[in-house]
């Protein structure tokens, strides 16, 4: 029997030698990263600048308030403009619409890239590369004929309208990421679950969908974000003050003469924090997901 050192011996590693050339590289990212990360912080800036200035210096174009405030937060919270009277019930709308979209087009999307992927459905491929044929047409050049399509089937003013038609949008490019990442995943492994007498619904549930969760949490992420801002559609195929997103809702205040620019930012202010922070909760599925599918071995 050995016996057990007393003491840990530490090793010292040995220090990286110094390189002009590595420090040159990060000059370069430092000198690309830092204008890039002012350019996006500005629009922020200036929103939260907005949202906490009062109404009468909101404009005023100083860099700061000389009396910042939260009343216009309070405003929005109770609702009381006439532009926020259902501002509650349209971000409940737009939560709604978002993930009841980003979920539909999961379960497609999984099942599809199910299908071509592990079971060798004939011709899945073909209908895969048809799907994503569709991206050469503009989305903005499809809302007209969507329209005239959800009003045909009685959808119109029916959020199931928008969430379809998001569905529509999402699914071809969600299969496709999803196919990808599932051609990585060892044939072995369905091998065996077919030898123990797994069904395709058992491989399905049991074998596929673990593997997948990465690219699953990042596609559902990624439908989910894009309904969230779609404001063309959202606009043409709903139009009750109860029934509209909240995107939409922001679009009523440049209706006005005098628009309430400090209101207006506020509820833009916080329109943008659910997916700010759906996305940094999932960001790390979202770069792992995307990547794998996006790339072939």
């Amino acid at each position: 029997m050995s016996a057990i050192p007393s003491q840990i011996v530490a090793v010292k590693l040995p220090a990286r030698p110094f390189s002009w050339r590595r420090v040159a590289t990060e000059a370069k990212l430092l000198l690309i990263g830092i204008p890039v990360l002012i350019w996006t912080m500005i629009p922020i800036y200036h929103l939260v600048l907005f949202a906490i200035s009062p109404k009468e210096s909101a404009l005023s174009g100083k860099m700061w308030p000389d009396h910042p405030t939260l009343h216009n937060f309070s405003v929005v919270f109770h609702q009381q403009h006439h532009y926020l009277f259902h501002f509650w019930q349209q971000m409940w709308n737009s939560l709604l619409i978002a993930v009841a979209a980003g979920a539909l087009t999961l379960l497609i999307a999984t099942g599809a890239a199910f299908s071509i992927s592990r079971l060798k459905v004939r011709g899945g491929r073909a209908i895969m590369n048809l799907a994503l044929f569709t991206y050469f047409i503009p989305a903005a050049f499809l809302a007209v004929p969507m329209y005239k399509t959800m009003g045909n089937y009685g959808l119109l003013n029916n959020q199931w309208a928008l969430i379809l038609a998001m569905v529509t949008i999402a699914s071809p490019y969600a299969i496709w990421v999803l196919k990808q990442a599932s051609d990585k995943l060892p044939y072995e492994l369905d091998e065996a679950a077919i030898m123990d007498g797994a069904t395709p619904l058992q491989l399905f549930r049991l074998v596929y969908v673990p593997l997948m969760m990465p690219s699953l949490v990042a596609v559902g992420t990624y439908a989910l974000l894009l309904t969230w801002n779609e404001y063309l559609y959202a606009f043409l195929l709903l139009s009750r003050d109860d029934s509209i997103t909240l995107g939409v809702a922001l679009g009523n205040f440049l209706s006005a003469d005098d628009s309430p620019w400090e209101l207006l930012m506020t509820t833009g202010l916080l329109y943008a924090l659910p997916p700010a922070a759906i996305y940094y909760c999932f960001k790390r599925y979202m770069v792992s997901g995307l990547t794998e599918g996006a790339v072939k071995s």
